[in-house]
């Protein structure tokens, strides 16, 4: 029988952590639910040890430290990561975890903005930010089938995302990590609309709309630089280029009106333009070569990882 692991990151999420696994368990029998507690204070890892989790600890703080031990430590055949807040029903957990588990996906994610999330959310910035982050990344990478919501904390993946995903983020950014990743290398995605309701009274959000959002959108940012580096520098290139050769064209037309050069520390900032602009396109092609080495090397150690995987089981 294929092993099925339900992964959970928490931080002081006693109020409950309990129904979410009960909800799942009751949802997945089968499976193994494992409570990763990252330094809360409120009693949270008996509270999920009484309800039948196995609880594990990562003591570095943020959800992204937490997903990198989960998915070094666990093995499975499918994994399927939901947060500790009992904002994610468990009524689509089997539907996710069997389009992993047939080989329809490595990652499926679960869409909240298509169902019930903009209703249920009393956060009007989170709405506001969750838009700008899936519009930037559908932009950027163009994937053939969009990507409907980005920031969801509940997804189901396959035992070859988990070991091949480098993961780079500490905090709320990973799941702008994941998605990028799997779009850059080509993982086969699936969308399924899942349910989402409001964290309920007395239960807090740990994501700061402002600090948070800000970081995401940074690394929205590093990640187009990173793995699209001809595209971004060109961008750049282009631009220094547009503005030097707005600040020549009126330098020449004194020139070929009066032989003279009368405005020449224009003519001297347009050359440096210039010069950026062909420096930053060149920058692009070089680090073009180097990610195009990169994914082909990446290429080979995933067809290496599934031999591993396939061996194992």
């Amino acid at each position: 029988m294929p092993k099925i692991a339900v992964l959970i990151p928490c931080y002081n999420e006693s109020r409950t952590i309990a129904k979410v696994v009960r909800d799942y368990r009751q949802a997945l029998p089968d499976a193994t639910i494992y409570v990763y507690d990252n330094n809360s204070t409120d009693g949270t890892d008996e509270i999920a040890r009484r309800a039948g989790a196995e609880v594990r600890y990562e003591y570095r703080q943020g959800k992204g430290n937490v997903i990198r031990t989960m998915f070094r430590e666990i093995d499975a055949d499918c994994y399927l990561m939901i947060d500790g807040d009992d904002t994610y029903p468990a009524e689509n957990a089997r539907e996710m975890c069997d389009l992993v588990l047939n080989g329809a996906a490595d990652m499926v994610i679960g869409d909240r903005l298509s169902s019930t999330y903009f209703t249920e959310n009393k956060r009007p910035f989170h709405n506001v930010g969750n838009v700008m982050v899936r519009k930037f990344i559908n932009l950027f990478w163009r994937p053939k089938n969009p990507i409907l919501d980005v920031m969801t904390g509940y997804r189901a993946f396959s035992p070859l995302f988990v070991k091949t995903f480098p993961v780079l983020s500490e905090g709320f950014e990973i799941e702008t990590e994941m998605t990028i990743h799997a779009l850059d290398k080509n993982f086969l995605l699936k969308s399924l609309p899942v349910s989402y309701r409001d964290r309920p009274a007395g239960s807090e959000s740990k994501l700061n709309t402002y600090v948070d959002g800000a970081k995401v959108l940074l690394t929205i940012f590093n990640l187009y630089r990173d793995y699209k580096p001809l595209q971004f520098f060109g961008v750049v290139a282009a631009v220094l280029a547009i503005v030097a050769f707005g600040m020549f064209v009126p330098v020449l037309m004194d020139y070929l009106q009066t032989s003279l050069v009368p405005r020449f520390p224009t003519l001297i900032v347009s050359g440096f333009m210039m010069s950026a602009s062909l420096l930053s396109f060149t920058c692009g092609l070089i680090l073009d070569t180097i990610a195009k080495g990169n994914r082909k090397n990446f290429e080979l150690q995933m067809n290496l990882i599934r031999m591993t995987l396939s061996e194992r089981s």
